[in-house]
C-alpha cells in the first residue's frame, strides 16, 4: 500500500507536465499550420492565374518571407521574457504588460529597415541574376505584401502573451479564421470575383495585408475584453517607453533571429545546390521538402511550448520544474518525429504520389528522386525535432547567444560542407544535399542537448536564494 503511494506520488508531477505541455502545445501546432496554410493558398490562386505569375509570387514571396522569419525569430524573446515573468509572480500584470508594450516597439522600429529593403525587390533580384521581367512582377507583389508583416509580428507577440497565461487556445481560433478570410479575400482580388477588380500579384499582397490587419485587430479585441486577460491593460500607456525592457528584447531575440535565419537560409543555399544538379532534382527536393516542412511544425509546436513551461520554472526559481518541462517536450517532440520517420519509410511512394504522378519519363525521374530524398527524411524528421525543440528548451533559460553559434556551425559548415562535398565530389547528387543537411541538424542537435544536459554546470539556471 504504501510502496504504491509513493510510486503514483513519484509520477504524478511527470504527468501532470505531461498534460499542461500537450495543452499548450496542440494549440500552437495548430497556429503554426494555419500560418502555413496561408502561404500555401496564395500559392495555389497564384498557379490559377498562370505560371509567369505564379513564379513570380514565389520568388517575392521567399525574399519577403526570410525578413519576417528574422523578424519572428527577434519578437520570440517576449515569449521566455513574459513566461519568467508570470512564473515569478502570478499577478505580475505590470511587468507583462512592459513587456508586451517594448516588443510591439520593437516591432515597429525593426520593420523601418526592413521595409526600405524589400522596396527594392526588383533591383535586389536583378543583382542575383533573375530575370528582369521576372524580377519587376516579383516586385509588385511584394510592394503590397510587405505591409502585412508589422500586423503579423504584432499577432505574435499577442500570440506569445496568451501562451504565457498558458490560453494559447485563442491564437489558434484567429489563425483559423484568418486563413479562410485570406482565401477568400485573395481569391476575389487576384482572380477578379466578388465585383472586386481583377489585381493578380498585387491583388495576392493587397489581400495578405488586409488577413494579417483583421488577424492582429480581432487578437487585439480579445486581449482588450476577455476576462481572462483585460486585467493586463496591454495597450494602456503604448507611449511610455522602457528602454532596458527595449534592450533586453532586442539582446535576447537578435540571436534567435539570426539563429532562424541561418535555418531559412540553408535551405535556400540547398535548393541552388538542387538547380547546379538538375531540374529534375529541383522538383523533387520541392516535394519532399513539403512533406517534411508539414511534420515539422508539431515539434516547431512543442519547442514555442517548452519555452514558455520551462520559463514559467524559470521565473519561479524551480530547477526541478525547469528539467521535468524540457524533458518532457523533448521526449514528446523526437518520439513524434521517430513516428513520422517510420511512416515516410514505409509508405514513402504513397506520400510522394500526392504530388507527382508518374506518367512519361520526367515524371518518372522526379517520381524516384523524391523517393530517394525521402529515405533520408526519415533520419532528417527525428534529428531536425530533436534540434527544434532542444532550441526551445534553451530559449525558456533566456539562453539564446550560444546556441545561434551552434546553428550557424551545425546548418552552414556541417551541413553545406558535408552536402555540397557528397553531392558534387561522392556522386550522391540530390542525396548528397539531403544527407548533408541531415548531418548538420544532427550536429545541432547534439549540441543542444549536451548544453541543456550540462545547463547547471553552465550557469544556465536561476539563482537559489
Amino acid at each position: 500500500m504504501t510502496t504504491a503511494a509513493v510510486s503514483t506520488e513519484g509520477q504524478s508531477p511527470w504527468r501532470d507536465e505531461l498534460r499542461a505541455t500537450l495543452l499548450l502545445a496542440w494549440p500552437m501546432i495548430l497556429s503554426n499550420l494555419t500560418m502555413m496554410l496561408i502561404g500555401v493558398t496564395d500559392v495555389i490562386l497564384l498557379g490559377w492565374l498562370g505560371l509567369r505569375e505564379l513564379a513570380a509570387g514565389a520568388l517575392g514571396h521567399n525574399l519577403a518571407i526570410f525578413c519576417a522569419i528574422f523578424c519572428m525569430g527577434l519578437v520570440t524573446a517576449t515569449a521566455p521574457m513574459m513566461a519568467s515573468e508570470k512564473g515569478r509572480m502570478a499577478h505580475s500584470v505590470r511587468d507583462i504588460r512592459r513587456t508586451f508594450r517594448q516588443g510591439l516597439w520593437v516591432c515597429c522600429s525593426v520593420m523601418v529597415p526592413i521595409w526600405a529593403f524589400l522596396w527594392n525587390t526588383e533591383a535586389i533580384l536583378v543583382a542575383t541574376g533573375q530575370q528582369p521581367d521576372l524580377a519587376a512582377n516579383a516586385a509588385i507583389f511584394v510592394r503590397a505584401y510587405m505591409w502585412s508583416i508589422l500586423p503579423f509580428l504584432g499577432f505574435l507577440v499577442l500570440r506569445n502573451f496568451v501562451a504565457a497565461l498558458e490560453q494559447p487556445v485563442w491564437a489558434t481560433v484567429v489563425a483559423c479564421g484568418a486563413v479562410v478570410l485570406n482565401a477568400v479575400v485573395n481569391y476575389g482580388l487576384i482572380l477578379g470575383h466578388y465585383g472586386l477588380p481583377q489585381l493578380g500579384l498585387m491583388g495576392a499582397g493587397i489581400g495578405s495585408t488586409i488577413t494579417n490587419v483583421v488577424q492582429f485587430a480581432v487578437m487585439a479585441l480579445v486581449v482588450s475584453f476577455h476576462p481572462k486577460f483585460r486585467r493586463y491593460h496591454l495597450f494602456g500607456r503604448f507611449w511610455r517607453s522602457d528602454w532596458p525592457r527595449f534592450r533586453q528584447i532586442w539582446r535576447l531575440g537578435m540571436p534567435i533571429g539570426v539563429t532562424m535565419g541561418f535555418e531559412g537560409g540553408v535551405f535556400a543555399v540547398a535548393i541552388l545546390l538542387m538547380g547546379l544538379i538538375n531540374e529534375a532534382s529541383v522538383a523533387a527536393h520541392a516535394v519532399a521538402i513539403q512533406i517534411a516542412s508539414l511534420t515539422f511544425m508539431v515539434p516547431m509546436g512543442l519547442g514555442q511550448a517548452a519555452t514558455v513551461r520551462v520559463g514559467l520554472a524559470f521565473g519561479r526559481n524551480d530547477a526541478d520544474g525547469i528539467t521535468k518541462a524540457g524533458w518532457t517536450a523533448f521526449v514528446l517532440g523526437t518520439g513524434f518525429m521517430a513516428a513520422m520517420a517510420l511512416g515516410i519509410y514505409s509508405f514513402s511512394e504513397a506520400l510522394i504520389g500526392i504530388f507527382v504522378t508518374p506518367v512519361d519519363a520526367e515524371t518518372t525521374q522526379v517520381f524516384n528522386l523524391a523517393v530517394s530524398f525521402l529515405m533520408v527524411a526519415a533520419i532528417f524528421q527525428i534529428v531536425d525535432g530533436a534540434q527544434v525543440v532542444g532550441a526551445g528548451m534553451l530559449r525558456g533559460l533566456h539562453d539564446t547567444k550560444v546556441p545561434m553559434y551552434f546553428a550557424a556551425f551545425g546548418y552552414w559548415v556541417v551541413g553545406i560542407g558535408v552536402g555540397g562535398w557528397l553531392a558534387f565530389r561522392g556522386g550522391w547528387d540530390g542525396v548528397g544535399v539531403w544527407t548533408g543537411l541531415a548531418t548538420g541538424l544532427a550536429v545541432v542537435s547534439v549540441l543542444m542537448l549536451v548544453r541543456w544536459s550540462m545547463r547547471a554546470l553552465l550557469g544556465l539556471l536561476p539563482s537559489q536564494n
